[in-house]
């Protein structure tokens, strides 16, 4: 297992472990994190553990012409019961992403390290998200890194039911309309599988990611 000192250098991803871990330490500074990012790799790690840098062979992902929109969630996108924005309140939905509970999961991955560090690539141009408001209220949202031709899709939430959906609905389209090859899902998530998103293998994810 490969250890990372301060040079920006990433190991080949297919040294990565069964598991799909990569490597350990490093930092989190906008070079490094953009560097992983167009090298198929991403961090994801606890509070206390060492930066984790992952590049799994199974990859989940969407194409988003094959976005998958149920019955009741039309009916929901046509209510027009909330309103969305693109990339206006990116550290409040990094925050709702970091404290909103998980099924299964004790505490969260996005440590205050990490927060400060998508902020950070936010205030770049590379983060950005999509909120979901009720009134003046967020209720849902999501947020990634926006590499041009593939958005990495990082955390979202909601706090009323399907707003997430609702968010991801509306990055979906969006990316579509700008020719987007694909949404980075990272692992398997039966939420996003419900939208279709499907998982493929690191070789065919990495020739997506060379643009």
């Amino acid at each position: 297992m490969v250890f990372l000192g301060k040079e920006l250098i990433f190991p080949p991803v297919d040294t990565a472990s069964p598991e799909g871990i990569l490597a350990f330490g490093g930092d989190l500074s906008p070079e490094r994190l953009m560097l992983a990012y167009r090298s198929g790799i991403f961090p994801w790690y606890n509070e206390g553990e060492p930066i984790i840098w992952y590049s799994p062979n199974r990859r989940m992902v969407l194409f988003p012409e094959e976005l998958h929109i149920s019955k009741s969630m039309t009916r929901l996108t046509r209510k027009n019961e909330f309103r969305i924005t693109w990339n206006t309140a990116f550290e409040q939905v990094i925050e709702y992403c970091r404290i909103s509970p998980r099924k299964d999961q004790l505490g969260t991955w996005i440590t205050d390290e990490m927060k400060r560090a998508y902020i950070e690539l936010h205030r770049l141009g590379f983060a950005k998200s999509v909120e979901v408001w009720s009134g003046q209220e967020l209720v849902g949202g999501l947020y990634g890194i926006d590499l041009g031709h593939v958005f990495c899709g990082e955390s979202m939430f909601s706090k009323v039911s399907n707003t997430s959906k609702l968010a991801f609905i509306y990055l979906t389209r969006r990316l579509q309309q700008h020719q987007y090859k694909l949404i980075d899902c990272q692992v398997y998530n039966e939420h996003l599988e419900s939208l279709g998103a499907r998982e493929i293998r690191r070789k065919e994810f990495m020739e997506m990611l060379k643009g």
